[in-house]
């Protein structure tokens, strides 16, 4: 072994060191084998037993599937966290194929996410690191923590105590009768849950990735998962514009609101009245707002990974899935969408264009040729989609919409610690108990953890903006700060949107603070990679063009030893 390629310049001490080296690399390859064989055998053992029940009930099948899937998410927290990642574009389809089951909800959650987290804290406790990463957010999280357990003890108790039953299916709530059941406590738990609960996704995001390979396994993963949800999307839409499935039926104000009685194939509620320009398709998510930002994010990620690909093919799938999304903001009805994609794609590659000519006369050329290709296609689904989104900008413009809602926020509620506590403006919780509903983010957070909470959120994103700049900032290679600065523009975008609520749900309340994670890792990354090409070329004994003088130094010392 002392006489491998690349040993030859080094001394005998460096020899030995390299050689205790590889031995622990071979015997952690060995341990990584056979882990995914356990794995493997688990996960095929799980999937049998499951399709057998299926065959009885599918639901039950699902549940023996799943049961052990939080063992393995903690077990192998990298492989949970990767596949919450792949969930989170499917979960809403997965949801209503099998019955819409409450549980059904929150299954990402309770299978991936937190089982791998604790597997995340546990490796950070045995290996002495840090879950406090980046260390700047700690004081804004600890301030918005204390604020929302406040509201959660103070005023989410007091309504609890208040909440006065008249029968099985209402209830006196501020002195007013009420439909339904309440809990204000788990309404106020699932507030704080939607509001923080994801914040934990920065460390273990940061630790997820380990080097180059994990991060363009990132980048070709997602931009795949675009285009398969694109994919379904146009499906979706071919059979509604074919018959197959029958769209909206409705009367009055209910044939222009999206339903679940109107779902197809993928995805939940949808709205599809074509003739009195209701086209609104959820593509693989719960409701069709949410699969509108899902386009938004694309637009952002695709550009990013397609600026930082090194690989030709890859480049290509990356190209394919910005025109995939593009394409679906188009067919499927997403009205923000199709105003924020293009302004999107337009503005990172002007950004970023200034260091590759040949990249803007690609992206723009292309956005250039598929706009005329569609136009010319299918003019009159253009001029319905521009018109649909003309008219609502006139019938609704942003700023008197948000105006409004602010003003809703602050009617008779006390400004400092907002109006009607945890939880209770979080549409998602609206099956627990009464809720206001406010479609701004900053007069939902407003209204229920009132001022102070507010300002305790805008110095957390604000904290997580700066850190976020000056890491990209710091990376040297090229293709990665490309990447940074498409995502931090990202992270700027949704810390400072107003309009209605994308924090709040999937896919944006995943991919914010999981991208904000990816981004203060790019500089160890970005280190990491150096440091193997400055190892790799002094064991050769090779210099490559433009290596810094202090490799150069390096080198020739190696060399003379």
């Amino acid at each position: 072994m002392s006489n491998a390629p690349g040993l030859k310049n080094l001394t005998p001490q460096e020899r030995r060191q390299r050689q205790r080296e590889l031995v622990r690399q071979r015997e952690a390859e060995r341990q990584a084998r056979e882990k995914v064989r356990n794995i493997g055998l688990l996960v095929a053992v799980c999937a049998i037993l499951a399709f057998m029940l299926s065959q009885v009930n599918p639901v039950l099948g699902l549940l023996l599937f799943a049961v052990p899937m939080p063992l393995l998410s903690f077990w192998n927290w990298r492989l949970g966290l990767w596949l919450f990642l792949l969930y989170v574009p499917l979960g809403g389809t997965v949801t209503y194929s099998l019955g819409a089951n409450a549980l059904l909800q929150v299954a990402k959650d309770l299978v991936f996410y937190i089982p791998a987290l604790i597997g995340v804290a546990l490796m950070c406790r045995q290996k002495g690191q840090s879950m406090l990463i980046p260390r700047q957010m700690t004081v804004p999280v600890l301030a918005l923590l204390l604020i929302c357990l406040f509201h959660l003890a103070v005023v989410n108790g007091s309504q609890a105590a208040s909440t006065v039953p008249v029968s099985a299916t209402s209830y006196l709530f501020n002195g007013r009768l009420v439909e339904g059941k309440d809990n204000p406590m788990m309404v106020g738990l699932l507030g704080f849950k939607v509001l923080m609960g994801y914040i934990p996704l920065i460390p273990a995001t940061y630790y997820l990735l380990r080097d180059k390979n994990d991060f363009f396994l990132l980048l070709r993963g997602q931009s795949v998962v675009i285009i398969l949800c694109c994919v379904l999307c146009l499906i979706q839409y071919v059979l509604l514009l074919r018959g197959v499935c029958k769209g909206t039926v409705a009367t009055g104000s209910d044939l222009f609101r999206a339903s679940l009685s109107a779902r197809c194939f993928v995805g939940g509620s949808l709205l599809y009245s074509p003739e009195y320009g209701g086209v609104r398709l959820p593509g693989t998510f719960v409701a069709p707002w949410q699969w509108g930002w899902f386009l938004i994010f694309s637009g952002f990620f695709t550009f990013a990974a397609y600026a930082s690909e090194n690989n030709p093919f890859w480049q290509i799938i990356h190209l394919s899935a910005m025109g995939s999304t593009v394409a679906a903001c188009l067919f499927s009805g997403q009205r923000v969408a199709l105003i924020i994609v293009p302004i999107t794609l337009l503005a990172l590659t002007l950004a970023t264009g200034a260091a590759d000519l040949r990249r803007v006369l690609r992206v723009a050329g292309g956005i250039g040729v598929g706009a005329m290709f569609l136009w010319f296609m299918y003019p009159q689904l253009v001029m319905d989609r521009l018109n649909n989104v003309i008219g609502r900008w006139n019938s609704s413009p942003p700023t008197t919409f948000i105006t409004s809602q602010f003003l809703t926020a602050l009617n008779g509620s006390n400004i400092l610690i907002g109006k009607g506590g945890l939880g209770r403006a979080t549409n998602s919780a609206n099956s627990l108990g009464w809720t206001e509903f406010l479609e701004t983010y900053w007069p939902k957070v407003l209204y229920e953890v009132g001022l102070l909470g507010l300002l305790a959120f805008l110095a957390l994103v604000t904290v997580l903006v700066f850190v976020t700049f000056k890491s990209w900032r710091s990376v040297r290679d090229p293709r990665l700060r490309t990447f940074g600065l498409c995502m931090w523009v990202f992270i700027l975008f949704i810390s400072y949107n107003t309009y209605y609520y994308p924090l709040d749900v999937d896919p944006i309340a995943v991919y914010y603070w999981f991208f904000a994670g990816v981004l203060l890792k790019l500089p160890e990354i970005d280190r990491e990679a150096r440091l193997e090409e400055e190892r790799l070329a002094a064991e050769a004994g090779i210099l490559p063009k433009g290596r810094s003088n202090r490799l150069r130094s390096r080198s020739a010392h190696l060399k003379s030893t």
